[in-house]
């Protein structure tokens, strides 16, 4: 007997009614009200890049599923294209914020002719959310499908082309959004890690059963000690200084996020890093389980010389059909991707969007 997918959801639906004893009721509507932070934004040009004269740049703000009200720098082509624009969302990478890396590609992108946002995660940056410095596998990816319905909504905008950016740990991120959200046309992880990966299992999948079980007693341990401080302990970022044996990959992000260009006084990974107990949810959570299942478009983009190459490499062997691309930059580092114009291919980014959103 075949049963269409809309009657599996209304079982599914109604067993969760039965289950918790819920009355089917009205609707209840949105109200924005309900769902603003108050938000300090600043008003001063506080990015780590120089401001193009080819942009118009503005504040923007929105609300995700969770009521969480996000901060974002809204960057608008000063020659605009006539009709509505696609549009594209950038967040990442994994630690930072959107006057870093983020907000540099989508300043680039919208001097090619696009509308993009770059936005700050709940609970960091300049976005609400409270406890602060806090990541989640599920709240994270509903930021990125919050975007879209943000960018769906904008007049300026055409809600059929919508695209979506992901860095560093936010491109494992924006492949999990892809696989949920089928308004997302267009997908590029830049530099990708996938870090409920390489939390569970370690860099280069070192950790076993028996070290994972080790790191939950940990942050369990931890959980009660937070509880009983009434505070989060946190894992604290990049190191100010690192020894000279440190590996290459280490040493290229303290040339990043504690050095001029590309230190900022709200990026966790420039300061004192996330809350130790975050790393919980993403042990348990893998977020590539449907990446085979994204039928839209997605380049993946990582350097050769990347110690976090195998991700974007595993993530692409997942993946189906002639719509997706493994692009490995020759000579590159992991934080080569973030901010280095002769690396970052801009041109082949341009030219998928270019297709895909179309």
């Amino acid at each position: 007997m075949n049963i269409s997918p809309k009657t599996l959801l209304a079982a599914a639906l109604l067993a969760a009614c039965v289950l918790t004893g819920c009355r089917p009721q009205q609707a209840s509507p949105i109200n924005d009200n309900d769902m603003k932070d108050s938000l300090n934004l600043t008003q001063e040009w506080d990015k780590v890049f120089p401001l193009s004269d080819q942009v118009e740049h503005s504040k923007v703000t929105f609300h995700n599923r969770y009521g969480i009200t996000l901060a974002a720098d809204l960057y608008v082509p000063r020659h605009k294209p006539a009709g509505k624009m696609a549009a594209i969302a950038v967040c990442g990478p994994f630690g930072a914020v959107k006057e870093q890396a983020s907000g540099l590609y989508a300043q680039e992108l919208a001097k090619r002719g696009f509308l993009t946002i770059a936005f700050d995660p709940s609970f960091t940056g300049e976005s609400g959310g409270s406890p602060r410095y806090v990541a989640s596998p599920d709240i994270n990816t509903e930021d990125f499908c919050a975007a879209v319905d943000y960018l769906s909504d904008r007049p300026d905008t055409d809600a059929d082309r919508i695209g979506i950016l992901g860095i560093c740990g936010w491109g494992g991120m924006a492949i999990n959004a892809a696989a949920i959200d089928t308004r997302i046309k267009a997908t590029v992880a830049s530099t990708m890690y996938d870090m409920s990966r390489v939390t569970a299992n370690g860099y280069f999948d070192s950790m076993d059963a028996e070290g994972r079980h080790d790191l939950r007693r940990q942050l369990n341990a931890q959980r009660t000690e937070d509880y009983r401080n009434g505070t989060y302990a946190l894992a604290g970022g990049v190191a100010d200084t690192i020894p000279d044996d440190a590996p290459q990959f280490v040493k290229d992000y303290h040339a990043y996020y504690k050095t001029s260009r590309g230190y900022h006084r709200r990026s966790l990974n420039s300061n004192q890093g996330w809350n130790k107990t975050s790393s919980l949810s993403f042990l348990n959570m893998p977020i590539m389980t449907y990446a085979g299942e994204i039928r839209s478009a997605v380049l993946l983009v990582h350097g050769e010389k990347a110690h976090s190459r195998y991700f974007s490499e595993d993530a692409y062997k997942l993946m189906k059909g002639d719509n997706k691309e493994l692009m490995i930059i020759p000579g590159a580092s992991h934080t080569d991707l973030y901010d280095n114009y002769d690396k970052i291919p801009f041109d082949a980014i341009e030219s998928f969007y270019g297709t895909y959103l179309k």
